[in-house]
């Protein structure tokens, strides 16, 4: 959008930048693909194209059905959107601040538009500091209402603002996930892991440049590697955190 809210506008971009990364990504020769198929390869049941791109969406905002989804299936690029159930359903309660969003009816627009549902937990909370009860309540709630409203599973997670840990790897596992995206800031690769995929964000302030040198496999770390003392030591300060003052908003 042109004129975002201000706590989102660093991760938004305007349409014709957007239209100019699209249209990048199909002169690059990249084969987009959905994060099924890279399930698919990272389980062993199919291999992937060559030069493969995976397009994803978090959140479920207002312009995911219009503007987002016609400009996709234009250039016939599939993708996939991960959902905050929380705030895309009528009365529903989550942390994301204001914003317009779009309404769990249309999730089923968004696939036969050739874009891939996937979960962003209930609320939008920072996961790695919740209680089990909690990491629970937000992992299996927002899969269930996802798949009460398509009519068949979901078989994948995105956590909000990439935050996990091993726990929160391993109750995704649980409750019956196949993939979970993080963020990670990296290339993901085709020994990426499963409960953590890497991503890069596209952000307002990155040049039309800077995505070409991600299309070209430039620019950015390579997954998988491990987390390093400053990922850790930030997540401990947010757990203790969060114990004074509750689920925080991961943003």
């Amino acid at each position: 959008m042109d004129d975002p809210p201000a706590w989102i506008a660093e991760f938004t971009v305007s349409p014709q930048d957007f239209a100019a990364q699209l249209d990048a990504i199909v002169d690059s020769g990249r084969t987009p693909v959905t994060i099924s198929a890279v399930a698919d390869h990272l389980a062993g049941r199919a291999s992937l194209p060559s030069r493969p791109v995976v397009l994803t969406f978090d959140d479920g905002f207002a312009d995911l059905p219009g503007p987002t989804a016609e400009a996709l299936a234009d250039r016939g690029l599939p993708a996939t959107a991960y959902l905050t159930t929380g705030a895309v359903t009528p009365g529903g309660r989550s942390l994301l601040p204001p914003a317009p969003m779009m309404t769990l009816d249309r999730a089923a627009e968004l696939e036969r538009s050739g874009m891939e549902i996937g979960s962003h937990t209930v609320t939008h909370a920072q996961l790695d500091t919740l209680s089990g009860k909690a990491l629970a309540h937000e992992l299996r709630t927002s899969k269930a209402v996802l798949e009460d409203a398509l009519g068949h599973p979901v078989r994948h997670l995105a956590y909000p603002h990439g935050y996990n840990s091993p726990r929160v790897r391993a109750e995704s596992a649980r409750a019956g996930y196949e993939t979970a995206s993080a963020v990670r800031h990296a290339l993901s690769s085709r020994r990426d892991e499963r409960y953590r995929i890497a991503r890069l964000i596209v952000r307002r302030g990155h040049t039309l440049a800077d995505f070409e040198g991600w299309l070209a496999g430039d620019g950015a770390r390579i997954a998988p590697y491990r987390d390093g003392p400053k990922t850790v030591g930030w997540r401990w300060y947010r757990r203790a955190r969060a114990v004074v003052r509750g689920p925080v908003f991961a943003g």
